[in-house]
């Protein structure tokens, strides 16, 4: 998010370079920084003559190289933008020569989304020295809630940490739904917000109640009602929760309880910090641990591998997935 910060700076500031090779799994800030410079580079009036769009399918290198070496017209730079350019996966190695020796007055930007090219090789040899080579790495769960903080800050909300484990939970790291959820509220809910469970579950139609973070918790308490209400819940709405992402959270958590076990220092400090989470989870976790020695924990480690087989149809493809999650749930909590 701060190299992202900077490239904006250093755009908004004209520190340009002749080509930002935009690439990597996460989709959302190549977008971003994309529609930064699609929009905010030139005048309106000079984009009519000075600013095109290519689509990786429907071009070639050369057709890139070809608009690239064009002159502006009446403006300073002209801006290419070149989207969905994975398509070009096969060719891109071609743009090197181009990269080796750009037109100092075109602005090239390259969308090369969901994939990244091989550093050894020569384009990347050729990009790095003066041009933008920004690779948009995916979030891993954990740090997902800090980035939605992160996103609200400036735009004066904040958000509690069941409610942004909620939509991790529900969507996913796909930053860019999420952001659209995000988006969403700011337009229903007036500045100043705390955003919340039921916010959540108003808005988004994610139940505060019936969710993998609730069914976690219920687990971890070995609240055993709760857990199997929650439980049947997903058995008659298999769709919205498919039992697989159910099956990986729990793997996540506890594989997370296992952690905890092995660490000598369980100040909560300590935990939040090995263990990756929020502050304001330590005491489930600490909850969780008394329920479930390191044993059992163990134990329902490997009973976890064995249903994520079963959900995904592997010897039980004519059991529900709702009576799969409630046998899961007797083994759990047996």
């Amino acid at each position: 998010m701060d190299e992202v910060k900077q490239l904006v700076t250093d755009i908004k500031n004209k520190n340009l370079k002749p080509i930002y090779f935009l690439m990597g799994e996460e989709a959302y800030y190549i977008d971003k920084i994309s529609d930064f410079i699609e929009s905010s580079l030139l005048s309106e009036e000079e984009r009519g003559f000075n600013q095109m769009t290519l689509y990786g399918r429907d071009v070639t290198i050369d057709d890139i190289v070809g608009q690239a070496k064009r002159f502006p017209m009446m403006a300073e730079y002209q801006v290419v933008i070149v989207k969905e350019a994975q398509d070009l996966s096969r060719h891109i190695e071609k743009l090197a020569a181009y990269a080796k020796n750009p037109q100092p007055s075109t602005v090239l930007v390259i969308n090369y989304k969901y994939k990244k090219i091989d550093k050894r090789k020569g384009l990347y040899k050729a990009l790095k020295p003066d041009c933008v080579v920004y690779e948009s790495k995916k979030l891993y769960d954990n740090q997902v809630p800090d980035w939605i903080r992160r996103v609200l800050s400036p735009k004066n909300y904040t958000i509690s940490p069941k409610a942004a484990q909620m939509l991790v939970e529900f969507l996913g790291t796909d930053l860019s739904k999420i952001n659209n959820e995000l988006e969403k509220l700011q337009i229903i809910l007036p500045e100043g917000t705390q955003i919340s469970p039921d916010h959540i579950e108003e808005n988004i139609g994610i139940s505060k109640d019936y969710n993998n973070f609730e069914l976690r918790k219920a687990i971890g308490e070995r609240n055993v009602l709760k857990a199997h209400k929650i439980v049947n819940y997903f058995g008659e709405n298999p769709k919205d929760n498919p039992m697989v992402v159910t099956v990986s959270l729990l793997f996540s958590y506890f594989s997370q309880l296992l952690h905890f076990h092995g660490l000598k220092d369980k100040s909560p400090r300590s935990v939040a910090s090995a263990l990756k989470v929020n502050p304001y989870f330590v005491n489930d976790y600490i909850t969780a641990a008394r329920n479930f020695p390191m044993r059992k924990v163990s134990a329902v480690v490997s009973t976890l591998r064995e249903f994520d087989v079963k959900g995904k149809g592997v010897g039980s493809n004519a059991v529900p997935q709702g009576d799969l999650l409630k046998e899961l749930l007797v083994r759990i909590l047996s």
